[in-house]
């Protein structure tokens, strides 16, 4: 009898256990996903999670941080973390002999992590760093500009690192009472794949005392918001990001999305690729992703340019939204279904990727394989994809335009 692609236990008083079992590989990929981000935090705790994210590594009630990081080491795995708008991950890589023990590092980091002040009173010049170093990355600095217009107001628009004054209010005492009340289940998810038994691993979880978290309020509906913000900064280069309508993240229209963000900004062969940058030079970098959330999501476009080309850019980018329903033809299209299934079969080889993707069960009640995935991208039939592109791009837009005054002036013009 073939297995199931994922494998699930539900712990009592304890986090949800899902894993994909790949006899052949020789290692294990272990996350611990916890269902909170930044939109959950209000102005005052701005940053506090992706604060946690970073304190969580500086040991343990048993382990010391420079204890803890050679522990990690020795394991001669992948540790890292990461912090979203909605999501936080702690996870590991390691050999398949090793993953008992990595798994045990992973919920002592959880349940019972140090948090010292000193350490905290150094991290958090760490993460003042960070927040200088996207100030620095142009693109970043306007896309996090462009997120905070597209859902003003709301803290799903606001950066997961938060703001230096909220960072120099919080105490360790903060983090360890935002940490009790989010972090426990039922907002938490075990994740593994790689060469692993799913009963071992539902049992190693079910060892541990799990405490529970208090009752979380429902997120606020996120509205998008459209228009044109104008940003004067000087850079060397000017940038263009522009926001529809995407999809949330269990949306039934998925492989529509998928197929025309791969076709219109996804890849060398891509209509913004071809039109901005091999046909006229007016950019190096150009393309468009989708951004999906629980609740709504975007289709963005973004492109960095010479100030002086700013204005041919943005005609060009426009012309090319404008006639991009009709350049999907079948060829087109079917290139992109290639594209697609490339990128899902290569995914299958990865056990990281596998692990990050069983995150996703904290969205809906059923994952489905990448091959799946695969045969639905198949079946889909060409006229959908041409139907979602249409109504897509006849939805609201929000721009972003960012550069010199000079470049601004030329942008105003053509908008």
């Amino acid at each position: 009898m073939k297995k199931s692609f994922v494998q699930e236990t539900s712990i009592n008083n304890g986090p949800l256990v899902v894993s994909h079992v790949m006899p052949e590989a020789q290692s294990v990929a272990l996350g611990i996903f916890v269902d909170v981000g930044s939109r959950d935090e209000n102005e005052s705790q701005a940053g506090i999670a992706h604060a946690l994210e970073h304190m969580l590594f500086k040991g343990t009630k048993s382990l010391g941080v420079h204890a803890l990081s050679e522990k990690l080491d020795v394991l001669g795995g992948n540790a890292n973390a990461f912090t979203s708008r909605e999501r936080t991950c702690f996870h590991l890589h390691v050999l398949y002999e090793d993953w008992q023990e990595g798994l045990g590092l992973l919920m002592d980091m959880l349940l019972d992590p140090a948090l010292p002040e000193d350490e905290w009173q150094r991290e958090r010049e760490v993460i003042y760093s960070e927040m200088s170093m996207v100030d620095d990355v142009p693109d970043e600095w306007v896309y996090d500009q462009h997120m905070k217009a597209v859902f003003a107001g709301q803290t799903v628009g606001e950066p997961t690192l938060g703001t230096r004054e909220a960072l120099e209010a919080f105490s360790t005492m903060d983090l360890r009472d935002y940490l009790d009340s989010h972090y426990r289940p039922p907002r938490l998810l075990i994740a593994a794949a790689g060469r692993i038994e799913h009963a071992a691993l539902a049992d190693v979880v079910n060892k541990r005392t799990w405490p529970s978290a208090s009752g979380r309020e429902k997120r606020v509906q996120s509205v998008q918001k459209s228009g044109v913000q104008y940003l004067s900064r000087d850079m060397e280069q000017a940038h263009i990001v522009a926001s529809f309508s995407g999809i949330n993240a269990t949306s039934k229209h998925r492989p529509e999305a998928w197929l025309a963000n791969q076709m219109l900004g996804g890849g060398m062969s891509s209509a913004l690729f071809r039109e901005i940058r091999e046909s006229r030079g007016l950019a190096y970098s150009v393309g468009s992703h989708l951004s999906p959330l629980s609740d709504v999501g975007l289709w963005s476009m973004s492109c960095g340019t010479a100030p002086n080309m700013l204005a041919d850019c943005i005609v060009v980018l426009k012309e090319t939204l404008q006639a991009f329903p009709e350049m999907l033809d079948d060829a087109m299209i079917n290139r992109a279904k290639r594209q697609m299934e490339v990128q899902f079969r290569m995914a299958m080889d990865s056990v990281e990727g596998h692990m990050l993707y069983l995150g996703a069960r904290l969205d809906e009640d059923k994952l489905l394989s990448q091959q799946q995935w695969v045969d639905k991208v198949r079946q889909l039939q060409n006229g959908d994809i041409r139907d979602w592109v249409s109504n897509h791009l006849d939805s609201d837009v929000m721009w972003t335009i960012a550069g010199s005054d000079e470049a601004l002036s030329s942008a105003q013009a053509v908008m």
